[in-house]
């Protein structure tokens, strides 16, 4: 293939410069832009619309890719998106696609397997990495009971952004919804997924892979 045009979203500026160098030397890629937040990644997508997008879920300002992914799908439904993180478990890739995502791609893959899957994308395929692949298949055979799956994209947004600390007044800033609605979302959230209280609610995120321990607000 030839002329394959991409757009970088990630928060590391070190992290895009690699990718950017990694892809450009193959000849027949070209990275037309980079962003690092998601409002960064939607305005470039309609300026530039590139034939590729590689998505990290991780971003800058407290919303993640998984918004930037549903932001631009709904701008644009045909937006062919590949997100690269460092996610490996289930939960995320099943709410990537849930969201329009077209491949996920984790950063412990080889950098032929980010290449192959930009390729297998950009014609309008489906591609995965062998641990997300191995992942989903373990989690269907053992039939998760958590009520995760049946969360929407956004809601599984606003269950990240719930257990990583953030307020709902914070998260209604960021996602553009009214506090109402964010309150309304949280309440189903905690229905879904059998959550008795929010201290629950953060329990079950982290099970899921939704969010890692470690990005949880510690008290004094």
């Amino acid at each position: 293939m030839s002329g394959i045009s991409i757009l970088l979203v990630d928060d590391h500026p070190v992290v895009r410069e690699g990718y950017r160098r990694l892809l450009e030397q193959r000849g027949r890629f070209s990275v037309s832009a980079e962003a690092e937040d998601v409002a960064q990644a939607y305005l470039a997508y309609k300026k530039h619309t590139p034939d590729v997008v590689i998505m990290d879920l991780t971003l800058l300002g407290g919303a993640s890719g998984l918004e930037a992914l549903r932001r631009i799908r709904e701008w644009d439904k045909n937006a062919r998106v590949l997100v690269f993180s460092m996610h490996q478990g289930a939960a995320y890739a099943l709410k990537a696609f849930d969201a329009g995502a077209c491949g996920y791609i984790t950063k412990s893959s080889p950098p032929d397997e980010l290449i192959r899957a930009v390729e297998i994308v950009a014609r309008g395929g489906r591609a995965m990495s062998e641990d997300i692949a191995q992942a989903l298949a373990a989690d269907r055979l053992g039939g998760s009971s958590s009520g995760i799956g049946d969360l929407s994209a956004r809601e599984t947004e606003i269950l990240r952004m719930l257990a990583t600390g953030l307020s709902s007044e914070t998260i209604a800033e960021l996602l553009n919804l009214s506090h109402k609605t964010v309150r309304n979302h949280h309440y189903a959230i905690k229905a879904k997924i059998g959550a008795a209280n929010d201290a629950h609610l953060v329990w079950l995120a982290i099970s899921a892979g939704i969010v890692p321990s470690s990005q949880i607000e510690q008290g004094p």
